[in-house]
């Protein structure tokens, strides 16, 4: 019996370290998730290793990004959601600054940045985002300078010219009063960048609803028509898929009266 129990504490030994998981284990477990549209088990992975290696880069950045696509599809409209989203996407934020700092010659780190950062913009006061639309601008640009290829960084910036372009001439001119310098951006500039994200990644149908809604803002409606439809024809690559179908139909619907 000593004898059994010897065996089974030595191969105890043995066995353990080879089943205990890395860090690096984990975000392959979590790259596997987030490939199948399973956005809470890859946050799952990529906190355990976090939990392993509180400064690994690739955790960091990751974290963040499986924060901001949970966020993003919370279902509701009410407070509740609201402050859960603005808590997600603040420590998203705070994820994606720790990312940057141990590696910032990296594009995904920087590019994590502008997407955490502009989406917690998006639920603060008039003043907060004005200040935080130049720090997302900056990681925008750095983003696109370490990897011309990111084609969400490009993505990144065709929304941010949006942004900007639609605070008009008189709000423009109020809002510089009360809060400062507010930056500059255009629609033509939003749609050059968007349709260099498809150009580089054409299957990533989010480009085309973003490209749709900045030719609806330049009243080219036919265009952003057939650019809604492609959101709804084309075959799912991530998880929040289904709800920006979902979105293009809503806009589809909505141009019918622009276009009367």
């Amino acid at each position: 019996m000593k004898k059994i129990l010897f065996v089974i504490a030595i191969a105890a030994v043995i066995a353990g370290p080879a089943l205990a998981q890395t860090a690096a284990d984990h975000i392959q477990e979590g790259d596997a998730a987030y490939a199948a549209f399973d956005d809470t088990k890859a946050l799952e992975n990529y906190q355990a290793a976090l939990a392993l290696e509180p400064g690994n880069y690739e955790a960091l950045w990751k974290t963040s990004r499986a924060m901001v696509d949970i966020a993003d599809v919370i279902p509701g409209t009410g407070k509740d959601v609201k402050e859960r989203q603005k808590e997600m996407y603040t420590e998203a934020t705070s994820l994606a600054r720790k990312a940057v700092a141990a590696n910032p010659d990296d594009t995904w780190g920087h590019f994590q940045l502008a997407a955490a950062n502009g989406k917690r913009l998006l639920l603060l006061g008039k003043k907060e985002q004005i200040a935080a639309s130049k720090a997302v601008r900056d990681s925008i640009e750095k983003a696109i300078e370490l990897d011309p290829t990111n084609h969400l960084a490009y993505h990144a910036y065709g929304r941010w010219h949006r942004r900007m372009d639609e605070i008009g001439g008189a709000k423009r001119l109020f809002g510089s009063i009360l809060y400062g310098s507010i930056p500059k951006g255009s629609f033509a500039e939003s749609e050059t960048y968007l349709r260099k994200a498809i150009e580089l990644h054409p299957e990533y149908i989010n480009h085309y609803l973003e490209l749709g809604r900045t030719l609806v803002a330049l009243k080219r409606y036919d265009e952003a028509a057939e650019s809604f439809q492609n959101v709804i024809d084309m075959p799912k690559t991530t998880s929040k898929d289904d709800v920006l179908k979902a979105e293009a139909k809503a806009e589809l619907e909505a141009l019918k009266t622009k276009k009367k």
